[in-house]
């Protein structure tokens, strides 16, 4: 067997050797944020031809979290190499949804409400946007960094 144009036979097990104390943390963060993200919507549930508001919430919370996780992080000192993966990509990436956001938008368009459907998907990415974008800013400011 040939290894793909670019990449030696071994690879892959080039690229995930001395990583596994990453994918550990990443996957402790994401059961975390995973279980959270399942307890809200336990908490608040949405009915089947609802707009669906928990799960917009919660992955407006959650990019807004990472807006303000990244900026602490990166720009104001030396953390431990393993926060980011920790809590960017395992406790906020397993707590934010866009998965579900989709499959939400495919019962909004099954259920007869394709407009639903579409407004909700516009409103998905431009409050995940928006949140990032307005929490990093805001972060910077707190922090004494320009925005």
């Amino acid at each position: 067997m040939t290894a793909p144009a670019g990449r030696s036979p071994g690879g892959a097990r080039q690229a995930l050797h001395g990583q596994g104390a990453a994918v550990a943390v990443v996957a402790v963060g994401g059961a975390l944020g995973a279980a959270a993200r399942y307890g809200t919507a336990l908490a608040w549930p949405t009915g089947r031809d609802a707009f669906p508001w928990t799960t917009l919430f919660v992955n407006t919370l959650g990019c807004a979290l990472i807006g303000i996780f990244l900026v602490v992080l990166t720009e104001t000192g030396s953390p431990h190499p393993l926060w980011r993966p920790f809590v960017g990509t395992g406790v906020l990436g397993g707590f934010t949804t866009f998965s579900t956001a989709t499959v939400d938008v495919q019962r909004l368009v099954d259920h007869g409400a394709p407009a639903r459907g579409l407004a909700y998907l516009a409103a998905t990415v431009l409050a995940a946007l928006t949140a990032v974008w307005v929490a990093a800013g805001l972060t910077r400011r707190l922090v004494g960094r320009p925005a």
